[in-house]
């Protein structure tokens, strides 16, 4: 087969999935309020999400990406659940039954123990209006029909891109509604490359004692040795508990240059005024572009909207050594 007839299968088969996601996308309507709505006013209750074959692997990544938006979640194999494994479903649960028939055996027992306990909503998403699944849940989702990418139209692919669409579509209106942040899905992930990603200057600030504070009336020659000491390449000056200035060893090479007796002058008369702060929850890549932009080394760290209270100081080299960049 030609280099040209596989790619335009795979443009085919794209757009197969391109035309199934617009059907998706068509019905999505007040089944879809219903099912987030259940899923926000839910009472302590956890979100059982369950499926049989490819629509069970989908049901996994419900499970893996309402969790990670804050949304207690678990995959039951359906298969597992007649075996033992249905009293994991308890009070006040939400079951999401994923079934493009709707009529899988497998299914029929977590179906009936639902029915049984009436603070137990189940949420059924199938294609078929007439099959157990969709009669028996007390919120109904109506896929649309739609082909699959395959020539003989039987492979689940459509159908499955669809259903994970589906999964996003009711996770990120969840999260939306929620006001779930970026620092909310940070305490989800605090491993990998992503926690890396979502790391603030809070989590790499220099606090305390070690800041290289200086009051505004000491002599050059005084605040030279704070350089030194804190080893950070900066100062930063401070009348009570605000922030007035900002000196780097830069700088007072500069000093050096023009001042024949810089050294015996007060450091407010040589400062920086107003040194560039950003808020503790800034992400640290955000901080480094700054750096990178004002081509400095150093950022102030405040809290809120309070910018000249200093609550900590980063360096570029704490950025690059957490291998952001």
């Amino acid at each position: 087969m030609k280099n040209k007839k596989l790619q335009l299968i795979a443009k085919n088969v794209i757009q197969d999935e391109i035309n199934a996601l617009k059907k998706i996308k068509s019905s999505i309507g007040n089944s879809f309020n219903q099912i987030v709505k259940t899923i926000l006013n839910r009472k302590n209750g956890k979100i059982i999400i369950s499926g049989v074959g490819k629509s069970g692997i989908i049901s996994k990544k419900w499970a893996a990406t309402f969790s990670s938006v804050g949304i207690p979640s678990f995959f039951l194999d359906a298969s597992n659940a007649s075996h033992g494994d249905m009293g994991q479903i308890t009070s006040n649960d939400t079951v999401i039954l994923i079934s493009l028939s709707g009529q899988s055996e497998e299914l029929k027992n977590i179906i009936q123990y639902t029915s049984r306990n009436k603070t137990i909503k189940l949420i059924g998403i199938t294609s078929k209006k007439n099959s157990i699944l969709y009669k028996n849940s007390d919120i109904k989702f109506l896929m649309p029909y739609v082909k699959e990418a395959d020539q003989g139209n039987i492979v689940p692919t459509s159908s499955t891109t669809v259903q994970l669409a589906l999964g996003d579509a009711i996770a990120i209106a969840c999260m939306r509604y929620n006001n779930f942040g970026r620092l909310d899905f940070k305490k989800f992930h605090p491993g990998g490359s992503l926690s890396t990603k979502l790391k603030t200057v809070s989590d790499l600030m220099i606090t305390g004692n070690k800041i290289p504070f200086v009051q505004e009336k000491i002599l050059v020659k005084d605040a030279l040795k704070v350089l030194t000491k804190k080893g950070l390449g900066v100062i930063l000056i401070k009348k009570n508990k605000i922030t007035k200035g900002i000196l780097t060893d830069g700088d007072l090479k500069r000093l050096n240059r023009k001042f024949k007796d810089f050294q015996k002058l007060e450091i407010k008369k040589v400062m920086k005024k107003n040194p560039i702060s950003v808020d503790k929850d800034t992400l640290a890549a955000q901080a480094l572009s700054i750096m990178n932009e004002k081509k400095i080394t150093s950022l102030c760290i405040h809290r809120r909207k309070q910018k000249n209270k200093t609550i900590g100081i980063i360096h570029i080299h704490n950025i690059l050594g957490a291998n952001i960049s």
